[in-house]
């Protein structure tokens, strides 16, 4: 069984522009495909951290001297290295995409092709799954997260049907939030709008929007003078914080509310916090050839941006 297939494996690894006596994070470890590769590159003295929150992966932990798995979210990434008296590093790596193990194995509802319970929690040590909230969450807070994290039509809609559902019945598996989305899903794309679905839900039990913008923040500082940044996303929310804190625009919490008017003074979440001295290596936003997504359907939606840390 294959844990994931690593998307944009060499052009992230070129992206990384390894120096062989570096020292690199990779913040989403999962099945070490990305890893393997940055080891190939490193020599004696090069080191690698790598950070996964779900503890399936670590079964795929790579026994190399070199290397060193940290169980933890990425948001807290700084803190650990700290704790190891790391204050720079020379690349960091985040493939922000669900493995093809979660997807498929995991037993934990992040596909709709199958009938498991609704969690959906990359650490199942926390608390909020995805059926605490289906079950719980009001109707302003459901419409957010589906119109906000999966750009549904009409969120409302769907928000009303999964309320009348729950009043009769709890609602705790994937098929029976189907049969709720049946009723309204178009007759065109329905599996793309499952997708979207599946996808908001996802996306606030792991507090992922949060956690990436908490990520994004700690980098500026961490990265030494020519370092690379790497980030592979899958959906237009991610890509969009991603592009504009590479920019060096607001913060990644003002672009990611949407803020346009980000010189009010008075407005403290709009003020730029640092300036990131990042400047983006590719003009244009890479993704996968027809070839790769040939082989590996779930790359279709990859999009990568690399940086690099300048001293301005």
């Amino acid at each position: 069984m294959s844990y994931h297939v690593p998307v944009l494996l060499k052009e992230s690894i070129e992206g990384l522009a390894i120096k062989p006596n570096g020292t690199y994070l990779d913040l989403t470890y999962g099945g070490g495909g990305h890893s393997g590769e940055i080891l190939k590159k490193l020599e004696e003295k090069g080191r690698l951290i790598a950070f996964d929150q779900d503890s399936a992966a670590q079964a795929n932990i790579i026994k190399d001297k070199r290397f060193q798995y940290i169980h933890g979210n990425f948001r807290f990434f700084g803190n650990f290295l700290r704790y190891y008296n790391i204050s720079h590093v020379d690349g960091i790596l985040a493939d922000l995409g669900v493995s093809g193990f979660q997807f498929d194995f995991s037993g934990r509802g992040f596909s709709f092709r199958k009938d498991e319970k609704l969690d959906m929690r990359m650490n199942t040590g926390t608390r909020s799954t995805a059926e605490e909230i289906l079950n719980n969450y009001d109707s302003e807070n459901l419409t957010r997260i589906f119109g906000q994290y999966g750009d549904i039509h009409k969120p409302d809609r769907l928000t009303n049907n999964i309320i009348r559902f729950r009043e009769k019945k709890r609602i705790r598996t994937t098929r029976e939030l189907k049969e709720i989305v049946g009723r309204i899903k178009p007759s065109i794309n329905a599996n793309k709008y499952l997708a979207k679905i599946f996808q908001s839900l996802r996306i606030e039990v792991n507090k992922e929007k949060e956690a990436l913008i908490e990520m994004l923040n700690q980098i500026p500082d961490i990265l030494n003078r020519n370092g690379r940044l790497v980030i592979i996303s899958y959906h237009s929310l991610e890509d969009r914080i991603v592009k504009n804190f590479i920019r060096n625009h607001p913060t990644p919490k003002a672009m990611a509310d949407g803020c346009q008017n980000c010189n009010n003074e008075s407005n403290k979440d709009c003020l730029t916090r640092f300036k990131s001295n990042l400047i983006p290596v590719n003009k244009k936003v890479i993704v996968p050839s027809a070839d790769e997504i040939r082989k590996n359907n779930r790359a279709r939606s990859a999009k990568m941006r690399i940086a690099e840390k300048v001293i301005r």
